[in-house]
């Protein structure tokens, strides 16, 4: 009981993480650029352009509204090594979803307006009953929505800069059992929910010196996500209350910044490529800070290593314009995970992972259209938690089907 602490401020901190089920840097902003692997800082094609390079919005045509949704789809399996007992997720369908407007000025087509919402964090991870590691987590919940209103300048026909600023908004519910018991038999329980904002920024340059090739830098900043009221409710026996009483709590969290170096390249004018190579400060969440309203020998304020590192996600995509206005697009991405042997929990059994995807899109009259994705990973990872000594394998299959329409006006 005297390490409950820890692992609530665990579940607390790597809540974000959990983002639809598919590890720590969720790339599911465009279903354009979903369909090529997640590629689209130098490629710039729609009003998903807010996210992937403020400095490429300048550069698209009229004004474009586009709203999609990716549908996620996660299979987990936990494979004790203690017991060889298995132990499977049944974790609801979530929905991250993104919404874009560019707008250009009366009297310039120069300079561009933008608004971009959107969901990189949101998902449920939920495991079966009475699952091995009960005590670490049994169920969490996650909603966060960032809101990035943007401005984008065309400074020569070949050079674009832009950039946002970022509010999140959020709010985490996260359930857990607790190893005691009362006299029907019933097991402890607690249960945290927080409403948790930030603010940052996204930046980014756009350079075009020929019509075949095209470079795109962009910079998203660390957002610092707080949490100050959250509510925490436990149920325990009535002799073990005084231990953990219902209270607040306050904490923080470091979401990492994020640079992308961009290329893309269109040999002909139905064939393009594009390239993104993601450069992620993840040493920025070494270690976490938990703090409770009311402490008790059960539930003191903490600090825990987790030991973080940067990492490299490298994404390649392909499209070709079958007709004027259907297009057919391929791609793959390839992530290193942040996540140090000994601190892989079951919120995040995170790995290197290969991401493969496929899209197709249609436009009727250059005004109206839709795009579609598919998005196939399989993940695997093997390692004893040096915290709560939860040792086993993790397999998780993530299957997301994205859909989105678009308005050219």
């Amino acid at each position: 009981m005297r390490n409950l602490h820890k692992l609530v401020a665990t579940l607390i901190f790597a809540a974000p993480f959990a983002m639809s089920a598919q590890g720590y840097q969720v790339n599911l902003q465009g279903q354009v650029q979903q369909g090529m692997g997640g590629a689209g800082t130098a490629l710039i094609q729609d009003g998903a352009a807010l996210f992937y390079n403020p400095g490429g919005v300048s550069f698209l045509s009229g004004n474009t509204v586009n709203v999609g949704v990716s549908p996620t789809i996660s299979k987990g399996i936990f494979l004790d090594k203690n017991t060889n007992e298995t132990y499977h997720t049944t974790s609801p369908v979530s929905t991250p979803f993104a919404a874009y407007g560019a707008f250009e000025l009366k009297d310039s087509s120069k300079l561009k307006l933008g608004l971009a919402i959107y969901t990189p964090f949101g998902s449920t991870v939920q495991w079966e009953d009475g699952w091995a590691g009960r005590y670490a987590l049994t169920r969490l919940q996650l909603q966060a929505i960032f809101f990035q209103p943007t401005v984008s300048y065309k400074i020569t026909d070949k050079i674009g800069l832009g950039a946002g600023f970022v509010y999140s908004n959020g709010k985490v519910n996260l359930q857990k059992d607790i190893p005691v018991v009362d006299n029907n038999g019933n097991v402890g329980h607690a249960e945290l929910n927080g409403k948790a904002n930030g603010f940052g920024f996204n930046a980014g340059i756009y350079y075009k010196p020929i019509d075949k090739f095209s470079v795109g830098l962009t910079y998203r900043s660390q957002v610092n996500m707080k949490v100050k009221s959250g509510d925490a409710t436990f149920s325990v026996p009535s002799s073990l209350e005084s231990n953990f009483p219902n209270g607040k709590f306050t904490a923080s969290l470091p979401l990492p910044q994020v640079l992308t170096l961009g290329l893309a390249y269109m040999p002909t004018q139905k064939l393009s490529f594009a390239l993104d190579i993601n450069y992620v400060g993840w040493k920025a969440y070494d270690t976490l800070a938990f703090d409770y309203e009311n402490n008790t020998t059960s539930l003191i304020d903490t600090k825990s290593a987790r030991k973080y590192k940067n990492t490299f996600a490298f994404r390649l995509g392909g499209q070709y314009k079958i007709t004027e206005g259907l297009a057919a697009r391929l791609g793959i991405a390839y992530g290193i995970s942040p996540v140090q042997n000994g601190y892989v929990t079951p919120e995040t059994p995170d790995a290197n992972r290969v991401i493969y995807t496929a899209g197709i899109g249609y436009t009727i009259k250059k005004k109206f259209g839709v795009n579609a994705s598919f998005y196939f990973s399989q993940l695997k990872r093997t390692d004893t938690n040096l915290e709560t000594n939860l040792s086993g394998t993790y397999k998780t299959n993530v299957f997301i089907p994205g859909l989105s329409l678009f308005y050219n006006f």
